[in-house]
């Protein structure tokens, strides 16, 4: 295991802010302060791709640098189940309240089930994990006709709609990319580099901790979202 490195917190607390941001700009829409569809087009819609997929990437990063020398099955499982278990508060929290669109297989979803798809490629050759995160990309979807108990893998035609989807097809793809360039890295010394030799400045711990509770602040930040625009909505009007 390669000990913390604070680049990658620093890196987990910028992807927690872009979605922030994103989140609060879908609650305003929700709450019809922004044009219908503005979230899920142009601009906005990049936003989301990228803060999405850096999430999935630095998660392929993080599995390489905590297993990538040696695979340690109680910190790996452990891991798992506090993705998994969040993926499945999400489901039950969004069922609860946006029943006919809620959550099934969400960014915390992908992220669990990609990091053990990721074991498969841990000890893999850098460019035969990028091969794959390119051939995930590439492949046609839909593969077949439409099977509804597919429809979290992303190959069917018209998956049942949802608040956040983020099928395995294609979002495995910055997860097996960030998984091989941290490959490449390691064999560059990269993460050596990048480790502090002291303890990190004030302003540096600072800034990494969101990114060292990344998943406690996911799952909180947008409840207090929604419940700061309906605060502000009942105020104006």
């Amino acid at each position: 295991m390669i000990g913390r490195i604070p680049a990658i917190d620093h890196a987990r607390a910028a992807a927690l802010l872009g979605m922030g941001v994103f989140h609060f700009a879908y609650d305003l829409e929700m709450f019809g302060h922004l044009a219908p569809g503005t979230v899920v087009s142009g601009g906005w819609r990049t936003f989301s791709i990228l803060v999405a997929g850096s999430f999935l990437f630095l998660a392929g990063v993080s599995l390489h640098l905590a297993h990538g020398r040696r695979l340690r099955w109680r910190a790996f499982a452990r891991r798992l189940a506090m993705v998994g278990g969040a993926a499945g508060l999400v489901t039950l929290g969004t069922f609860a309240v946006f029943p006919e669109r809620f959550v099934y297989f969400g960014i915390l979803h992908a992220i669990a089930v990609s990091c053990v798809i990721g074991l498969a490629f841990l000890r893999l050759p850098a460019f035969l994990t990028l091969i794959a995160a390119a051939a995930v990309i590439a492949l046609p979807r839909p593969l077949g006709p439409d099977r509804p108990w597919l429809d979290w893998t992303g190959l069917t035609a018209t998956p049942r709609p949802s608040v956040d989807f983020e099928p395995v097809f294609p979002w495995l793809a910055p997860f097996l990319a960030g998984l091989a360039l941290a490959r490449l890295g390691s064999a560059a010394g990269l993460w050596a580099r990048l480790r502090p030799v002291d303890r990190p400045n004030r302003l540096s711990r600072t800034l990494a901790w969101p990114g060292r509770h990344s998943l406690a602040l996911y799952l909180v930040h947008q409840p207090v979202l929604i419940g700061l625009v309906w605060a502000g909505t009942a105020l104006t009007r």
